[in-house]
C-alpha cells in the first residue's frame, strides 16, 4: 500500500513539473479486473468505467460515474418516473387544499353548501318523477288506442308514438335513479370536503345541534 502510494505521489509530482502548457489532467480509474491506472489520457481498459480527474496535490477534483447497465437504466428511469408522480400528486393536493379553502370561511359554509346541493337535488328529481308519471299516462292512452287495432293493421303513427314513449320513459327513469345516487354522492362529497377543512385549519368539529322539544 506504502509503495503504491509513493507511485502516484511520483505520478503526479512529475506531471505537476512539466511546463504549464504541457500539463493536462492525470486520471486515476482500475478496469474490469481491478487493474488501476494513473495517466493522462483514459486508457481503453477503463472505457465505461468509474473513473476520477486528479489535481496536482494527488486530491480527486472531479469524478466521472461508471456507464450504467440497461438494468441500471431501467431502475433510475422507474425511480424518476416515481418522484415525478409524486410530485405531481403533491402539487395537485396543494391546489386542491387550496380550492377548498377558497370556497369555504367556516365550517358552516360546508353545510350551506351541502344543503343548497341536496334540495337542488331534490328539486330535480321531483320533476323527472313528474316526467315519468305523464309518460305512464301517455303510455295507458295509447295502449288503449292499441287495442281498436287488434284485427287490423296498427297505423304507422301510433307505432312510432308508443315506442317514442318507451323510449323517453326509459330514459326519464334511468335518469331518475341517477339523481337519486346523486343525493348520497352530494353528502359524500360534503363530508370529505368537511374532513379537509377541519383537518387544513385544525378546526374541531362543531356538535349537530340538539333537535328542539
Amino acid at each position: 500500500m506504502f509503495k503504491l502510494q509513493i507511485a502516484i505521489l511520483a505520478t503526479v509530482v512529475a506531471l505537476a513539473a512539466e511546463p504549464a502548457s504541457a500539463q493536462q489532467a492525470v486520471y486515476k480509474c482500475k478496469d474490469s479486473k481491478g487493474k488501476t491506472y494513473y495517466t493522462q489520457t483514459p486508457p481503453a481498459e477503463c472505457l465505461g468505467k468509474e473513473m476520477d480527474e486528479l489535481s496536482k496535490q494527488g486530491t480527486v477534483v472531479k469524478k466521472r460515474e461508471a456507464a450504467l447497465t440497461p438494468e441500471q437504466i431501467a431502475t433510475r428511469e422507474a425511480e424518476e418516473k416515481r418522484k415525478k408522480e409524486e410530485e405531481e400528486r403533491a402539487k395537485e393536493e396543494k391546489r386542491k387544499n387550496q380550492a377548498l379553502l377558497n370556497t369555504y370561511s367556516s365550517e358552516k359554509d360546508i353545510e350551506d353548501g351541502r344543503q343548497r346541493a341536496l334540495r337542488q337535488a331534490a328539486e330535480a328529481t321531483k320533476e323527472i318523477e313528474k316526467r315519468i308519471e305523464e309518460a305512464q299516462k301517455r303510455a295507458q292512452k295509447l295502449a288503449a288506442e292499441k287495442e281498436f287495432y287488434v284485427k287490423k293493421p296498427m297505423p304507422k303513427k301510433l307505432q312510432d308514438d308508443i315506442k317514442n314513449n318507451e323510449i323517453d320513459l326509459k330514459g326519464q327513469q334511468d335518469t331518475l335513479a341517477a339523481k337519486k345516487k346523486e343525493l348520497g354522492d352530494i353528502n359524500a362529497k360534503y363530508d370529505e370536503d368537511k374532513r379537509r377543512y377541519l383537518e387544513l385549519t385544525g378546526a374541531k368539529p362543531k356538535a349537530a345541534a340538539a333537535p328542539k322539544k
